[in-house]
């Protein structure tokens, strides 16, 4: 033997923050890889395809924004503490490589324990297995099944010796997260197809305070505007927005006494709503059904008639008397 080998490596700052920003890079993008399935199991075969808005705000985002830079971060730093090894074999024995391997293999086995404890229970309990319960659990038992056979493996010194076939795996796991991502663009939609569903949503929202105006100007002067300026009133801070795309003018018009129009250029259709597919506890999808109601609209411009009703909608002095 060599005196490299029987020289004991030591824990260098190097050492330490390569292995843990490796362990921290994996984790995070194990934990959003898993979350960014779940949400397509959803959208793909549970309720979620009505969620409609905006699909890129919070985790769903986070879990794609943290796939696309965590892990190639994962990556890149492997690559450079296996190579140390190849180059070192006695670094193999640094008790930070060991601590974290060990810890990862045990994280993954806790985890597909769990996994298959919800699955007997959930079987036990007799509640229905779903589609989507089912894929999520398989989703567990596949990725970390997939870590618990690669860490251990690494353990075992298997990769030292099957450089090739490691890099294999790595890029076959690149791969699927790549697809993953990719995935979520024919699944969701793009963010440009997103941003033109929040502009929409701005309209619905501009034309309910228009409508409330309205509403209230009704109140205070028994009869409706004949124009949107006449709603404009600095000393309350009332102001008439406008549309958030091009920044033109909404339209508005009086049919007759009672009765006026507002209308709106629409960017997209408004989603088609299936209430059978409402989950109970979902109220994402129950406001979007309830908003469908007043609001659904097609691509283009849209104009929505709304009546003012005497008995529902009094002049203020009716409703308040003066005695």
């Amino acid at each position: 033997m060599s005196e490299q080998s029987h020289t004991k490596a030591k824990v260098t700052p190097k050492d330490f923050f390569l292995w843990a920003g490796a362990m921290v890079a994996l984790y995070f993008s194990i934990g959003s890889f898993v979350a960014l399935v779940f949400e397509y199991i959803e959208r793909l075969v549970g309720a979620g395809s009505l969620i409609g808005y905006d699909p890129y705000s919070g985790g769903i985002r986070f879990a794609i924004a943290s796939l696309v830079v965590l892990f190639p971060v994962y990556l890149i730093l492997t690559r450079i503490l296996n190579k140390d090894i190849r180059r070192h074999s006695a670094k193999k024995e640094l008790w930070v490589r060991k601590w974290l391997v060990f810890l990862t293999v045990f994280g993954a086995a806790i985890a597909l324990i769990i996994d298959l404890i919800v699955l007997v229970s959930t079987f036990l309990s007799g509640e229905e297995l779903t589609a989507a319960f089912l894929l999520k659990i398989l989703t567990i038992l596949i990725v970390f099944g997939g870590v618990f056979y690669y860490y251990v493996q690494d353990i075992r010194g298997i990769w030292e010796k099957k450089e090739k076939l490691s890099k294999m795996i790595g890029l076959g796991v690149s791969l699927l997260l790549l697809a993953s991502v990719a995935g979520g663009f024919f699944i969701i939609g793009s963010p440009q197809t997103q941003r033109l569903f929040r502009y929409d949503e701005q309209r619905i929202n501009d034309l309910r305070n228009i409508q409330s105006q309205v509403t209230e100007f009704y109140r205070s002067t028994e009869r409706l505007p004949e124009a949107l300026e006449a709603l404009k009133d600095p000393l309350v801070g009332s102001f008439i927005s406008v549309d958030p795309e091009t920044g033109n003018s909404y339209e508005y018009s009086v049919k007759s006494n009672l009765v006026f129009e507002i209308c709106a250029n629409f960017s997209l259709p408004f989603p088609e709503i299936d209430i059978t597919k409402i989950g109970n506890n979902d109220w994402r999808a129950k406001d979007l059904q309830r908003t469908a109601v007043d609001w659904s609209h097609p691509e283009g411009r849209t104009c929505f008639e709304r009546t003012i009703d005497p008995e529902r909608i009094t002049p203020f002095e009716k409703s308040f008397p003066v005695r």
